[in-house]
């Protein structure tokens, strides 16, 4: 399988879902054979670290958390109020 390596990664443009395509700030990239001339090598069978933010992943997740809570307390309220209505017609 063929890397590539490029003379500033940091100018790579980010695509999302860990994907990145050549900007002009990258420069060319060089193709060749993995584990040659500073290309990374590729083990079968092995797990790479993950690169997701658990900050921003921890974030996300207490959102949509109160947003779950917001919405139980909607539906508390309008339980109560047909209660009530029900109680008054009564």
């Amino acid at each position: 399988m063929a890397l590539a390596t490029f003379n500033n990664p940091e100018g790579l443009s980010a695509t999302g879902n860990s994907m990145y395509a050549m900007s002009p700030n990258s420069g060319t990239p060089q193709i060749g054979i993995s584990g040659v001339g500073g290309k990374g090598s590729i083990n079968s069978g092995a797990l790479e670290m993950s690169n997701v933010d658990l900050a921003e992943e921890f974030t996300n997740m207490i959102i949509a958390q109160r947003g779950f809570q917001a919405n139980s307390r909607s539906i508390t309220t309008a339980d109560a109020i047909l209660n009530e209505i029900i109680n008054i017609k009564r």
